[in-house]
């Protein structure tokens, strides 16, 4: 899992079926928590907010985690964080 903060939403109209009903969330993960740094976008099952710092798994654990196992997923918001030390600015 990684930690990120929600920084945006996204809509899409045409998708897979599997898809249809769920939020999409633009996610950066903090300093240190990814290598590469870069955005991704992870779907949301737990209502997070723009702003909002979350948990997020990736790869089968998202579809596992957000009981998906045969979509297309392969990141999932599973949690939202209140209280944390030492992993943000």
């Amino acid at each position: 899992m990684i930690i990120g903060k929600v920084v945006g939403s996204l809509f899409s109209t045409r998708k897979s079926e599997k898809l249809v009903g769920n939020k999409f969330m633009i996610v950066e993960p903090v300093d240190g928590m990814k290598a590469d740094g870069e955005r991704l976008v992870a779907i949301d099952i737990i209502g997070a907010g723009i702003g909002e710092y979350v948990l997020v798994a990736e790869g089968s654990a998202a579809r596992i985690g957000c009981d998906m196992k045969d979509a297309p997923v392969d990141a999932a918001i599973v949690g939202i964080i209140d209280q944390g030390q030492n992993w943000s600015k």
